[in-house]
C-alpha cells in the first residue's frame, strides 16, 4: 500500500491526485465519514486502512463535538462514544500522523468552526498540517467570518471544502462555491445527517447550476444509504459522501476486526456502484 509521505502530493494536491486516479480508474469518488476514535483510536486506524482498501477516494474524519446540531441520533452516537473513550484533538492529529504511514486516501477534518476557532485558527491548521491532514470540512462556517481560515489553510495548501444546502440562496451558493477548496461538498436534503431511500426532487438542477460557478469536483453528502443510491447520485455529481450509512455497519460490528471487514465489503461495493461504466457518467 502507498503512503502518503512519498512522492505522492499533500493538502490540496493529495486531494486533487486522489480525484484523478479515481478518474482513471474509471469511477467517481467515493468519500466515506467515520468519527475518530469510535469506539477508540487503534479501531478507527483499522477502519481507515480497511476503507483505503476498498478503494475510498478520501474519508472525512469526524471530529466529535457535544452539540453536533446538523447530524442524526447515528453520528451524534458515534461522537458520544468517541468523547466516552477520551477522544481529544492532540489524539487527533496523533491518529493522522500515524495513518499516513499506511493509508494512501487523504484524510480530511470534518470540524465544527467553533472547536476551530476555539482552539486558536492558526495552532489547529498548524497541527493538522504537520499531522499530513490533507484539509478540513466546516460545516458551520459562516462566510463573512471565514477568511482568516481559509487564508491559514491556502498559506499551508490544505484544503477548505464549503457546504452549500437546499436552502441557501443563489448570491451566497455562488459566493460559497467559488471559494472552495478541494471539493464542495453538496447537501441533498434540509435537516440533518440520516440515510433516506430517495433523491430529492431538483438535486440535477441544483448541480448543474453549481458546475457552471466552480472548477472543483462537487460530491453530495446526507442520506446516502446504499450502492444502488451511490450509483444514482454519481450519475450527475462527481461522487458521493457516505456518513451515517458507513457509522452504523461500524455501530453494528463486534470485533475490531470485524468492524473494519464490515466496512471494507461495504464501501468497496459503493466504489464498484460509482464505476461509470455502471452509471453512465
Amino acid at each position: 500500500m502507498a503512503t502518503a509521505t512519498g512522492s505522492e502530493g499533500t493538502g490540496t494536491a493529495a486531494v486533487q491526485q486522489a480525484f484523478a486516479a479515481a478518474a482513471a480508474a474509471g469511477r467517481q469518488a467515493v468519500a466515506p465519514f467515520v468519527t475518530a476514535g469510535d469506539p477508540d483510536i487503534e479501531t478507527t486506524l483499522a477502519v481507515l486502512e480497511a476503507l483505503d482498501r476498498a478503494g475510498a477516494t478520501l474519508c472525512e474524519l469526524g471530529v466529535p463535538y457535544s452539540d453536533p446540531i446538523a447530524d442524526g441520533p447515528v453520528i451524534q452516537s458515534s461522537y458520544t462514544r468517541a468523547l466516552a473513550a477520551g477522544m481529544t484533538l492532540e489524539r487527533l492529529f496523533d491518529l493522522v500522523s500515524r495513518a499516513r504511514h499506511t493509508v494512501s486516501m487523504p484524510l480530511l477534518a470534518m470540524a465544527s468552526y467553533s472547536l476551530i476557532y476555539r482552539s486558536g485558527i492558526e495552532s489547529f491548521v498548524e497541527r493538522a498540517a504537520a499531522s499530513g491532514m490533507a484539509g478540513f470540512v466546516v460545516p458551520d462556517l459562516p462566510l463573512e467570518e471565514s477568511d482568516e481560515l481559509d487564508e491559514a489553510c491556502r498559506r499551508r495548501g490544505l484544503a477548505l471544502v464549503r457546504l452549500v444546502t437546499p436552502t441557501t440562496p443563489p448570491e451566497r451558493a455562488e459566493a460559497i462555491a467559488r471559494r472552495s477548496t478541494g471539493f464542495l461538498y453538496c447537501v441533498s436534503v434540509a435537516g440533518v445527517t440520516g440515510e433516506r431511500t430517495a433523491l430529492p426532487p431538483g438535486l440535477v438542477d441544483r448541480i448543474a447550476w453549481l458546475r457552471e460557478r466552480t472548477d472543483v469536483p462537487i460530491l453530495v453528502g446526507f442520506g446516502i444509504s446504499g450502492p444502488d443510491q451511490a450509483a444514482e447520485v454519481a450519475r450527475v455529481a462527481d461522487g458521493v459522501i457516505v456518513g451515517s450509512a458507513v457509522v452504523r455497519q461500524l455501530e453494528a460490528a463486534g470485533s475490531t476486526a470485524e468492524k473494519a471487514n464490515a466496512v471494507e465489503q461495504f464501501v468497496g461495493e459503493m466504489v464498484t456502484a460509482c464505476r461509470r461504466d455502471k452509471t453512465g457518467s
